[in-house]
């Protein structure tokens, strides 16, 4: 599962690149995934949007074993 999220994560990667920012897979662990955000990213006061309403909504559209996705410092 854990290669199914990079490979996601590989798809949205150049929209989060394209604002300065970029996400980082830290783990894989029953359903739930947990990122980093980088960059931009890291300090922006949209993350928690990005986080959830674009990085989950496409992982749990595309991998329906993905129950949430974590940010982690």
């Amino acid at each position: 599962m854990k290669e199914q999220v990079q490979e996601v994560l590989n798809t949205i990667r150049p929209r989060l690149q394209a604002d300065g920012g970029d996400v980082e897979l830290v783990s894989v662990d029953e359903g739930i995934v947990k990122v980093r955000l980088t960059g931009a990213c890291g300090g922006c006061p949209f993350a928690t949007m990005t986080l959830k309403n674009g990085i989950e909504a496409v992982l749990k559209r595309e991998i329906p074993e993905v129950r949430s996705v974590q940010q982690v410092g």
